[in-house]
């Protein structure tokens, strides 16, 4: 994982040398780490400060920053280097006089919504004002109201995610029942007997009841969220040909009547004469290759969700309506009972409760308008075979390529490197043990995520295994914060991520940085248990040194490996 641009040399230099930040970096965070090296002879002064360097002489300390820009001056020995950091705000800049901060009324583009629903208006103007907004024949006053800053999700990485207050933001919501465009809201601000007029960017238009559109998704997996944009969080992906109602939009975002909302780019949109419903009869399970598939047959694509849990894994539909009597579900290997209820209109919930809480993967898709739903077995071991007979793993070597370095050690080594390095190792060992091997990349070429994403889901391996080395937002510590992380996103990994910490910290007697829920793309695919390893700091002067150490490396490999041996022999 890297929160750093890097535009360094990407090897050990000789002398003084600054990895990061760069020479004219911008933040808005508080302080700033310095990562570099230097011989360890000598010392290393920041602004006349001596500062603490590993035995091998690299450096990580952290400064803080004030608003504007902020100079450093790093000596050694006769060597000397400048860097000038510039802290800029993290709130919308007020205007310096009457009217409105820049990029702050909303709605910042044309939006969309049923009759008699709230339309709601922001902005940023200045303290003890004045402001209205007009929407067609309506006034709506705004409120002054205390703005809570919330910190970005990156927050929790370094113990910092407590939000500030500030009192900056004028709001107000009206209701409209006329459908039609009503134009750009005019806003009204006042202050000390003079006025500024402005208009919001976004148009508003009311729905007619009578014109329904339909949004039909027609990628593979539609990426739905909590909110129009991609700040909100990621709900169960909607399968390709998905169909439902749109109840609003914001800009590029629909909003789906279920409530979700998805990019009007992952869909095609039509008119129709009756929402996307449907009922549910009978439906069936088979027994196919490495699991258990159950169809739901329906007259419509509709949405769906997936919430896994101990020993359960419960599907939802939406606006479904079951006529349902009599479901055949034999004895099975994986399902233990199936339990269905209407648990609101148009809702219909399906609970499988299952013999194993350790779940090995699922893939929903439609085939026609069949949901398909795969609940995939447990890798089975080959007789008298090595341990991980039977299981197919994949390794993904973090970032590569140019463009990709991840974050970079005190002397400009890159992440890249040693992630390959590593997996290299580790597919060397589980090898030893039986397992098949399959890597995302065995060479250092560019990679994007959704292209390693697309290779698990169609390698469908027993487990998929992303391996990185950490680094931290501005305002962490980089010279104390160190030891090994796991990230998971589906319940079906967390028990994996949990038992590869443990076993690392233990066996390693290396520091912990912790278990982290966490929307990454390597942690997002169902079809296997996905776990994303931080194996160390890069950025830790300390830590970086065992981290490029080839006798560690071959040692991290054997108890990675023997760790994930335990947890499969104990699992399946």
């Amino acid at each position: 994982m890297s929160f750093m641009m890097i535009v360094s040399p990407a090897h050990a230099q000789q002398g003084l040398f600054v990895a990061y930040p760069s020479p004219n970096h911008k933040t808005i965070s508080e302080k700033i780490f310095l990562i570099g090296t230097a011989p360890p002879g000598g010392d290393v002064f920041v602004n006349n400060q001596k500062i603490e360097r590993s035995p091998a002489g690299h450096f990580a300390p952290s400064f803080p920053l004030q608003l504007g820009e902020n100079l450093f001056e790093l000596r050694y020995q006769n060597q000397q280097l400048q860097i000038k950091v510039t802290r800029e705000s993290a709130l919308k800049q007020m205007p310096m006089e009457l009217g409105f901060a820049p990029d702050s009324l909303t709605p910042s583009a044309d939006i969309y919504r049923q009759p008699g629903e709230l339309i709601c208006f922001g902005a940023v103007a200045p303290a003890s004002a004045q402001v209205t907004v007009q929407l067609g024949d309506k006034i709506i006053p705004l409120s002054a109201t205390q703005k809570v800053q919330l910190p970005p999700n990156s927050a929790v990485l370094t113990d910092s995610n407590q939000p500030t207050i500030t009192a900056e933001k004028y709001q107000g919501c009206v209701a409209a029942s006329t459908p039609g465009n009503l134009g750009m809201p005019l806003f009204k601000v006042t202050l000390n007997n003079k006025s500024f007029l402005q208009k919001a960017p976004g148009n508003v238009i009311i729905l007619s009841r009578s014109q329904i559109e339909i949004a039909e998704v027609t990628v593979d997996a539609g990426v739905a969220r909590t909110g129009p944009s991609t700040d909100h969080s990621r709900l169960t992906p909607l399968p390709k040909g998905t169909q439902a109602t749109i109840t609003a939009r914001d800009g590029e975002w629909l909003r789906l009547d279920y409530g979700g909302w998805i990019k009007g780019s992952e869909t095609k949109i039509f008119t129709g004469p009756v929402p996307p419903k449907s009922l549910i009869r009978s439906l069936a399970s088979r027994i196919v290759p490495g699991g258990t598939e159950i169809l739901f047959p329906l007259e419509v694509a509709v949405p769906v969700s997936v919430q896994e849990g101990g020993n359960t894994f419960t599907l939802t539909l939406y606006n479904t309506t079951a006529q349902t009597d009599t479901i055949r579900f034999d004895d099975n290997s994986l399902i233990s009972r199936l339990d269905w209820q209407q648990v609101a209109p148009e809702q219909v919930q399906y609970i499988f409760n299952l013999k194993s809480a350790q779940q090995w993967g699922y893939k929903l898709e439609y085939r026609g308008t069949t949901l398909v739903l795969t609940l995939r077995n447990p890798p089975s071991r080959e007789n008298s075979g090595p341990p991980l007979s039977g299981m197919t793993i994949m390794l993904d070597p973090g970032h590569g390529g140019p463009e990709d370095s991840g974050a970079r050690g005190p002397n400009g080594y890159p992440e890249k490197d040693v992630t390959l390095v590593v997996s290299k190792l580790l597919r060397e060992e589980l090898i030893k043990r039986g397992a098949t091997v399959l890597m995302t990349r065995e060479d250092d070429i560019d990679l994007l995520p959704g292209d390693r994403v697309m290779m698990i889901n169609k390698q469908e391996p027993n487990l998929a295994l992303s391996i990185h080395y950490n680094a931290l937002p501005d305002n962490g510590d980089a010279m104390n914060t160190k030891g090994v992380g796991m990230f998971w996103y589906h319940s079906q990994a967390h028990s994996l991520a949990v038992f590869l910490h443990n076993y690392l910290v233990e066996k390693l007697n290396r520091p912990s940085y912790g278990v982290f829920w966490n929307n990454l793309a390597l942690t997002r695919p169902t079809i296997a248990p996905s776990v994303l390893l931080e194996l160390g700091f890069m950025i830790n002067p300390y830590e970086f040194e065992w981290i490029t150490n080839s006798e560690e490396q071959k040692r991290l490999a054997r108890t990675l490996a023997d760790g994930i041996t335990e947890w499969v022999e104990k699992s399946r």
